[in-house]
């Protein structure tokens, strides 16, 4: 069993940056692998980007460049950097795991194990 809590998320400019955290507990957390996704109001879920269990990454091409997964298994805390905001980031973003330590966005939602309940991020001016 794993729980996950986000933090960090808020009302931001655009253009301006966030700092997406999320703090696991419950199991071994270097065993998994991590991910982010968010929901918009009437949208489905995205996935935004996943780090696997050695650290390497993938991410949405809507978020390339701007955004930077990064994890540290000493302190079981994964973050989302996320720089140069824009209105359609605007969204529930969700922390979550897999064992299977999958970077492959197709079969993350199915692999997915564990997640937490999210923050909201707004983007507006």
């Amino acid at each position: 069993q794993v729980q996950l809590v986000e933090s960090g998320g808020g009302l931001v400019q655009p253009g301006g940056s966030l700092r997406l955290s999320c703090a696991a507990s419950g199991s071994i957390f270097s065993t998994y692998g991590m991910g982010w996704y968010r929901q918009a109001p009437g949208k489905q879920r995205e996935l935004v980007a996943l780090i696997s269990r050695s650290g390497s990454t993938n991410y949405a091409d809507s978020v390339k460049g701007r955004f930077t997964i990064s994890r540290d298994n000493a302190k079981s805390t994964v973050s989302l950097q996320m720089n140069s905001l824009k209105p359609e980031d605007t969204a529930v973003y969700y922390c979550s795991c897999s064992r299977m330590n999958t970077l492959v966005f197709t079969t993350w939602f199915i692999a997915m194990d564990y997640w937490g309940k999210g923050t909201l991020v707004t983007v507006s001016s």
